[in-house]
């Protein structure tokens, strides 16, 4: 510590820069634009890449595709892997009702499918929802981990993949020996996906990402240019194996767990509950504990200042603050004798948390006990111990865990993840929600749990959820009070999960022609438009796929009802009807325009091509509702 004296800052007396300010908000929405470089003088400046902030606006110059790639944050393919996550994707999600529990009911997903697509599909739903997100994504270890071989066509590489599409050369496959080596394949697997999410997390949201040591460096650096560097939280240490076992060179017993923010102005920070050391009283239906030992006789030594030596030893001024505090409930005068009384200060329990320590211990061993509890244990060999994602969620959630936080998983695996969503619901009676994004990545032929009927890793994450749900009702009746009257009210727990699929979209979409294609080939496609709509899809199909590209979520309430004798699905408290009836009759428009939506969608091919039926809705809603707005598909 220093002994100079201390200084006021000088007062600046110029007007408040107006390009700082839009300078600023182009760093919160492009970071990655942003970055250190010596002008003419030879000063280190903050620049902007004009360039590539165009590219982030999807608008690639002649420059930017000129330019060189190389190893580093520069590595090749990284300009494909920009434009993979910009380019929009016309997949769906398509319900699976048989595969999910209490469908209807609940708010928590499991998404079946190549995770890039799918968050490019919960973009417009999910946009700034998300609280919370935990990945563990495969480790470049050399060794095989799935990527797309075609990055260009990435939903029919994964149709391909997953068998849904029959096509020659697009497939999902893995490292070669030699390929592992390298870290290319690897980063332009993770930068469109981390791309992606980052779009989804709250402005006081966070990302962990567990890693190991083949990666973390250039995962780092790449965080830094997503989040921002600015928005760094923490480089973690996870203990997750004790022994040495035969190891050639060190003990190898940690992963790192890497911590971004979407803002770090609006993070409040991780923490755990701090250990209480005091009495707990309850004041206006809110718990707090009565902290004793906070106002000492000197500042850094123990010695407690009695409220009637105050005025002694701190002065007037800190017993006029004291006793507003006692007046307004934020101190409580304790007896200690002697006449004395001690000062206690009310600490809300809710708000009350200890910071982190860098080093957390969550042996592996217990993510294959967590799956023994659920007789479940032989099929996963290295699943995350529910332990450590519990304790992540409640630090990052420590101030809204009664709140409906969403929390994203989209290298799910085993789901651990969702696993620790539902117990810390059912411990707490918190509100939050889990989303799941798996590969259907097949299970080996030869290993138990394709035998014992699961074909892929997603067919034992969503297994898994079920176990833990039926087990959590179990423990919920045993625990039922056994005397009449004496029951508690319960919290109401979400015990389910929707799954939906990825799929090609239910509609046929138009290609446009190349100059090379034949008179026959461009008939074809034109009688394709005639009937856009897939033969096989339902209208639960194509109910959700409309939800997901109007930008709701897929877990709003929908409620059925009959104008006209037509079937109208209700949204979002009637702002959005949609009908998908195949015949529009004008008594339909005037019931749907009477309800004054905000938005009215049906089939183009319920007017069966009557197109004075459709000029006559168009002005039924204007002159009924000018704010609605119409759509067909």
């Amino acid at each position: 510590m220093t002994n100079e004296p201390q200084t006021p800052q000088n007062l600046d007396l110029s007007s408040l820069k107006s390009d700082d300010i839009h300078r600023a908000k182009l760093k919160s929405l492009f970071p990655s634009v942003f970055s250190e470089t010596y002008n003419e003088k030879g000063e280190l400046i903050e620049s902007i890449d004009w360039e590539k902030l165009k590219a982030e606006l999807g608008i690639f110059s002649e420059v930017f595709e000129k330019r060189k790639e190389r190893y580093g944050m520069e590595w090749p393919g990284k300009k494909s892997a920009l434009k993979l996550s910009q380019k929009p994707s016309y997949a769906t999600l398509k319900p699976c009702r048989e595969e999910s529990v209490n469908f209807d009911n609940t708010e928590n997903l499991f998404m079946e499918g190549d995770n890039l697509e799918v968050l490019k599909l919960l973009q417009k739903s999910y946009y700034g929802k998300v609280k919370m997100i935990y990945i563990d994504p495969p480790y470049n270890t050399g060794k095989e981990f799935i990527y797309p071989d075609n990055y260009t066509e990435n939903l029919d590489t994964y149709l391909t993949y997953s068998g849904l599409i029959d096509s020659e050369g697009k497939k999902f496959s893995t490292n070669t020996v030699n390929e592992g080596r390298f870290h290319t394949k690897w980063l332009n697997m993770m930068y469109p996906r981390l791309y992606l999410a980052r779009n989804l997390l709250r402005e006081d949201g966070v990302i962990f990402i567990s890693i190991d040591d083949n990666e973390v460096k250039n995962l780092r650096t790449l965080c830094d240019e997503i989040f921002g560097e600015e928005n760094f939280f923490a480089d973690m240490i996870v203990i997750r194996a004790e022994g040495g076992g035969l190891a050639k060179k060190v003990i190898k017993g940690h992963d790192n767990l890497l911590v971004y923010v979407k803002s770090n102005n609006s993070f409040k920070g991780i923490f755990r509950p701090k250990d209480i050391r005091g009495e707990v009283i309850f004041v206006n239906n809110r718990e707090y504990w009565i902290e004793e030992d906070w106002l000492r006789k000197e500042f850094g030594k123990y010695g407690t200042c009695l409220y009637e030596e105050i005025e002694t030893i701190k002065g007037i001024k800190k017993k006029e603050e004291i006793d507003q505090g006692l007046k307004k409930g934020i101190y409580k005068l304790i007896p200690k004798g002697n006449n004395t009384h001690i000062v206690g200060r009310l600490r809300a329990l809710d708000e009350d948390g200890s910071r982190f320590y860098s080093i957390l211990k969550h042996l592996n061993k217990n993510g294959i006990s967590d799956l023994e509890k659920l007789n479940f244990n032989q099929y996963f060999d290295f699943p995350k111990p529910v332990s450590l994602v519990k304790e992540l969620i409640l630090g990052a959630s420590f101030f809204t865990k009664l709140n409906n936080d969403i929390i994203l998983d989209f290298f799910s695996g085993s789901s651990t993840t969702a696993q620790a969503v539902l117990d810390l619901n059912k411990e707490d009676g918190g509100n939050r929600k889990f989303i799941m994004v798996q590969l259907p990545e097949p299970c080996q032929e030869n290993s138990e749990a394709f035998k014992n009927g699961y074909k892929t890793i997603a067919d034992i994450g969503k297994e898994r959820i079920r176990r833990v749900i039926e087990k959590i009702k179990t423990e919920l009746i045993e625990n039922e009070p056994k005397i009449p009257g004496m029951e508690a009210e319960k919290p109401e727990l979400d015990l389910g999960f929707k799954v939906f699929k990825l799929d090609s979209s239910n509609f046929k979409t138009w290609e446009s022609p190349h100059s090379e294609i034949s008179k026959e080939e461009l008939i074809k496609q034109l009688e394709l438009q005639i009937n856009h709509i897939k033969p096989t899809a339902s209208q639960e199909d194509i109910l959700f796929e409309l939800l997901l590209k109007s930008g709701l979520r897929l877990t709003e309430k929908i409620a059925t009802l009959t104008i006209a004798n037509k079937t109208v699905y209700s949204l979002a408290e009637n702002s959005l009807l949609i009908c998908l009836e195949n015949e529009i009759t004008n008594e339909l428009i005037e019931g749907i325009a009477d309800r004054k939506p905000t938005q009215f969608i049906c089939l183009d091919q319920g007017f069966q091509g009557n197109d004075q039926l459709k000029v006559n809705a168009v002005e039924t809603f204007t002159n009924k509702t000018k704010s609605i707005i119409f759509k067909t598909v």
